[in-house]
């Protein structure tokens, strides 16, 4: 029952801090190492919870998705003019996308080995999201989905492939990136996480080849589940209620929870 109860928290706390620019990835690692526990260093389990935060990422997006799909492939067909935004927002997810995939090849084994030894490290992750995300505290542009630039994108590529680091928050850097290139707030909003598909698909086929290797124990299948289903629902939750926030220009307010969670974990680890 206590190990039920565990699984349930570890899928709260997934889908609570997926969205919201607070950094999923620095929490858990934050918690492995504090723990040591074998249900948070289970990496199957990590796929299962990612995996349900995808999913409620593509269920909240499925109408954009369904059309930007449909209008790439009729404008690859037809080349007509009325389709060539859905074409020309799909290469520029592409774009925005190559760098943190580059990094994530060339460094990801090497940040966790670093961090392993250097957990303190993660507290300077949580200080530069909360920095960041203090800086873009009252911006908000004009730009839409059919006025991003290929330039755009690739700043907006850039800011998110310095997430990579735990601590440093994927949606958080990415929503700074831009909103720094001058898109509106629900553009903004909206592009973070039509980019955080890609991304997470990425990630997740990176590591299933661990679970080819190792397998997966049936007798925990239920409990991957049961976390994976609060993971779900915290995630869809969480980002209705980031929708407000953002849409209000509250950013800032996760800066005085990062700001503490950074101090703490520089002094405990440092």
């Amino acid at each position: 029952m206590i190990d039920l109860i565990k699984y349930m928290i570890l899928g709260v706390l997934q889908g609570i801090t997926e969205p919201i620019p607070i950094s999923s990835s620095g929490h858990i690692f934050l918690l492995k190492t504090l723990f040591q526990s074998k249900i948070i260093n289970d990496l199957n389990l990590e796929i299962f919870l990612n995996t349900a935060s995808l999913i409620a990422i593509i269920v909240i997006f499925r109408n954009d998705i369904k059309e930007l799909f449909k209008n790439t492939y009729l404008y690859i067909k037809t080349k007509k003019k009325e389709y060539k935004t859905s074409f020309n927002y799909f290469i520029l997810l592409i774009v925005s996308t190559i760098p943190v995939g580059i990094l994530g090849l060339l460094l990801k084994s090497k940040l966790e080995n670093t961090l392993a030894k250097n957990v303190y490290i993660i507290g300077f992750g949580f200080l530069i999201t909360a920095i960041s995300l203090i800086a873009v505290y009252n911006a908000d542009g004009k730009k839409k989905d059919k006025d991003i630039t290929i330039k755009d994108a690739i700043i907006i590529g850039l800011c998110q492939a310095i997430a990579i680091v735990p601590g440093i928050s994927r949606s958080g850097m990415t929503l700074v990136g831009c909103l720094l290139s001058g898109l509106d707030r629900k553009t903004s909003l909206k592009y973070t996480f039509m980019l955080y598909i890609p991304v997470s698909i990425l990630s997740t086929l990176s590591s299933v080849t661990s679970i080819a290797k190792k397998g997966i124990d049936i007798n925990l299948l239920e409990y991957y589940l049961l976390a994976s289903v609060f993971s779900f629902i915290f995630t869809y939750i969480t980002y209705k209620w980031l929708t407000k926030v953002v849409e209000k220009g509250k950013l800032w307010r996760f800066s005085i929870y990062l700001f503490a969670i950074a101090l703490f974990t520089i002094i405990y680890f440092l």
